[in-house]
């Protein structure tokens, strides 16, 4: 891999590190500039603009997304597999949430507040959740229901990560998701003719 082409991923990523733990509004040109251990004037060599910087963090995080989804629908064998990859993701990555939130929504919520025009863009990473999501309560049987019961579970996992952030509990989390697989298990049953959102814990 070509040297300029490793200095801006580094930069790259050294954003989305900083991005996600302390907000794009708090991180400057100089804080992503010493986190890779670079001068100002060879971060301006790869980089013009913030802006710039967050739309190709971005970009690595739909691109990321996407294989993510792909490594999901490939190693499931059946929907209700599949869709329990996503509640898990809550468990798998407890402490990062506990921390700072959901990386999308943490950034989405924080571009909205500031009216920044890549919002449409970070707003495509839900989009891709919503999509994924839809398609698995389709595969399932599901159809007309699917596109409610895939934004239902999106939001659901968005307050979830909230609260973990808030509380810091990982019990609750735990809880929660154990709520959520009850609530799939129900609305994936065949014979299931009343399908009610989880209870809350």
């Amino acid at each position: 891999m070509p040297a300029a082409t490793t200095t801006r991923q580094q930069i790259v990523d050294a954003a989305d590190r900083l991005f996600y733990s302390q907000g794009v509004a708090n991180t400057s040109f100089a804080h992503v500039a010493e986190a890779v251990g670079i001068s100002r004037g060879n971060f301006y060599h790869h980089f013009r603009s913030k802006d710039e910087i967050l739309d190709a963090v971005i970009a690595q995080r739909l691109a990321g997304t996407e294989a993510v989804l792909a490594a999901w629908q490939a190693a499931g064998e059946a929907p209700a597999e599949r869709l329990r990859f996503f509640v898990h993701m809550l468990i798998d990555n407890q402490a990062p949430i506990m921390a700072h939130g959901c990386p999308v929504g943490s950034l989405c919520a924080e571009l909205a507040k500031l009216d920044h025009p890549a919002l449409g863009a970070a707003r495509g990473l839900f989009a891709l959740f919503r999509d994924w999501l839809s398609n698995e309560f389709a595969r399932a049987g599901l159809g007309r229901e699917a596109p409610g019961l895939a934004m239902h579970l999106l939001a659901r996992s968005q307050g979830i990560a909230v609260m973990a952030q808030t509380f810091r509990d990982p019990a609750f989390i735990a809880a929660e998701v154990l709520l959520l697989e009850a609530w799939l298990a129900e609305v994936l049953t065949p014979a299931a003719r009343v399908r009610q959102p989880p209870a809350a814990a």
